[in-house]
């Protein structure tokens, strides 16, 4: 090789290095500017991972005994920079911020058998979330519904009851959170103990939520049910008689 060619090869080289450099150095300041938290999402699935089995309930004792993984990603919860960050990203952190917030609440007064014995568990003690203090019940109304309008909202949010949506072990992300948000809307709007139909006597049993939060789904422009029906293969006929089952406040473990 000449030592043309060593000089420009040797350019070429320092030119790649420099370019790369600064790829990085761009993906960490908008990392920084967005307000994203760095492998939050990843923490959050590989933590629900191990504690959440398939059909939903939590390992609170065994959380309760190494509680390291869950203090982490309170940290993070804590400190999340939520003003720099966009919409879909604000959205996706207080999803996982809410559902984290509620087992972590638990297992501070586990053992216990229902969340309704834990008296202001929703509504009147406080969590620091992005730098604010507020109540589960205030993240889910300021947050998330007043921010979004978005009724899915509901089958994304696990409050530790047997009632509620399935806790499922992923976190919600920013660049998959539609997808997220729909699938999750359809399997639990499809499951027959959450929505119990009974065509036979033309009927259909609701949970409490669409009682508690009617608002939420005609301010969507629907009922209950013609809400519902958007994510079923077998819509649910307008003639049939609506009516709700009693909720099951039994802790989901």
């Amino acid at each position: 090789m000449t030592h043309f060619g060593f000089a420009r090869s040797f350019c070429r080289l320092i030119f790649i290095a420099l370019l790369a450099a600064s790829s990085a150095l761009t993906h960490r300041a908008t990392a920084k500017a967005s307000g994203a938290a760095p492998g939050f999402a990843d923490q959050t699935s590989a933590f629900l991972k191990k504690y959440v089995a398939a059909d939903g309930t939590v390992g609170y004792a065994a959380i309760q005994r190494n509680p390291a993984e869950l203090k982490a990603l309170l940290k993070r919860i804590e400190t999340f920079e939520a003003k720099k960050a966009p919409a879909a990203e604000r959205k996706a952190f207080y999803l996982n911020a809410y559902n984290l917030l509620v087992i972590a609440a638990v297992v501070e007064r586990y053992p216990t058998t229902s969340v309704m014995k834990l008296p202001g568990f929703f509504d009147t003690q406080r969590h620091k979330v992005a730098g604010e203090n507020m109540t589960l019940n205030g993240l889910e109304a300021n947050k998330l519904m007043r921010a979004y309008n978005d009724p899915r909202v509901h089958f994304a949010l696990v409050c530790a009851a047997k009632g509620c949506p399935k806790l499922t072990p992923e976190a919600y992300r920013a660049e998959r959170l539609e997808d997220q948000l729909t699938e999750r809307a359809r399997q639990v709007l499809r499951d027959p103990q959450f929505i119990r139909r009974d065509d036979a006597a033309g009927k259909v049993l609701l949970s409490e939520i669409f009682k508690w939060y009617a608002g939420d789904f005609k301010a969507a422009g629907k009922t209950a049910v013609g809400y519902i029906n958007r994510f079923l293969a077998q819509p649910i006929p307008a003639s049939y008689k609506v009516d709700y089952y009693p909720y099951d406040w039994s802790l989901n473990e």
